[in-house]
């Protein structure tokens, strides 16, 4: 369903989809390759690869509108990153979940609004748009 693969596939399983609406799991794990230098003795998952858990996940969405995408022939480029917070730390053994919605899309530019939540409290959240390229 999307293109990346590990060690930057961040998301390992969709629990929702629908056209508008993606929710995706991420199990945080202290096998994480970002861990061993992300802190060492106090290990945290970096913001930014939060937000790109959230940015695959929404992936899903574009998956199903898109052939070429989930096919593996699109690439896709963050256009940009608005109002991302980072409220809470994420550590190995958390299940990430991100609840990602599409705002709108315009041929082949997406916006979507994101939240990842720890046991149903928000982690963090930002509004990303995305470029798919054919």
């Amino acid at each position: 369903m999307l293109p990346h693969r590990p060690p930057f596939l961040l998301v390992d399983k969709v629990m929702h989809l629908d056209s508008e609406n993606v929710v995706g799991i991420k199990n945080v794990t202290m096998n994480e390759e970002f861990f061993q230098g992300h802190f060492p003795g106090n290990p945290v998952m970096p913001g930014v690869l939060q937000i790109e858990a959230m940015a695959q996940t929404a992936g899903a969405i574009v998956s199903c509108a898109k052939e070429d995408y989930a096919e593996h022939k699109a690439g896709v480029l963050f256009m940009s990153i608005d109002g991302g917070k980072f409220r809470k730390p994420v550590k190995p053994g958390d299940q990430l979940r991100m609840h990602v919605e599409k705002i709108k899309a315009r041929r082949n530019v997406y916006v979507f609004r994101g939240e990842a939540k720890v046991d149903g409290q928000v982690v963090s959240e930002a509004e990303f748009t995305a470029m798919i390229m054919e």
